[in-house]
């Protein structure tokens, strides 16, 4: 069964805090996931590299109909979660957040933002645009993108959030409010609460690391 971000990150949490007090070098975040080792044969030397999870290929339509695929985001640190646009509860504050962090980097080419809507059957591109631009969101440099259900969940999978379409929850869709930070090796670098405010003050303190190493 593959884990999920909770796992990881109370995994690496006091590993993170070692490092911090300790390395007297620039920090660097931690690489997220599940690792395999892979052999190979240099000037007849064993080499063992050691192979990370990464974000696979994907492809969405976006607020403006246009398909986006993870070539979008090369050589780019992007921050990423999983919303609905009519959600009662975690969505807004979430959002509001991440807007926050959206409007400091406005215009940064190295840095892109990636929302997917887990509602399948309401969130059409004409709605996700609508939303995008009442949120605040004025260029290309933060996606809204939906696509097939079966899609959408597979690539939440992927970046280890937990997401379910459920009667009983509020709004009918479950999911956790993570923002998901991804280098430009599409690699998972680190999961913060969007709905936190020290979390997401972490994020901002977490992306000028990434964007140093």
């Amino acid at each position: 069964m593959k884990l999920k971000l909770t796992t990881y990150l109370s995994a690496f949490a006091f590993s993170s805090i070692f490092v911090a007090c300790t390395e007297t070098n620039e920090k660097k975040l931690p690489i997220i996931g599940e690792r395999a080792t892979e052999e190979r044969i240099v000037d007849g030397r064993t080499v063992v590299d050691t192979i990370y999870h990464q974000i696979p290929a994907f492809a969405f339509l976006n607020q403006d109909s246009v398909e986006i695929t993870e070539k979008y985001f090369d050589n780019k640190v992007y921050v990423a979660n999983f919303f609905f646009t009519h959600c009662p509860s975690i969505c807004p504050t979430m959002q509001r957040n991440l807007l926050k962090v959206y409007e400091k980097y406005k215009d940064d080419e190295r840095i892109a933002f990636l929302s997917h809507s887990i509602d399948f059957k309401y969130d059409s591109p004409s709605v996700l645009k609508s939303y995008a631009e009442k949120l605040g969101v004025t260029n290309e440099q933060w996606q809204f993108v939906t696509g097939e259900k079966k899609e959408i969940y597979g690539i939440a999978d992927k970046y280890l959030v937990y997401t379910k379409e459920d009667q009983d929850a509020p709004g009918g869709y479950d999911h956790q409010s993570y923002l998901v930070l991804i280098d430009q090796q599409k690699r998972i670098r680190g999961a913060y609460d969007g709905t936190n405010d020290e979390q997401v003050a972490q994020l901002f303190n977490d992306l000028e690391t990434l964007l140093k190493e």
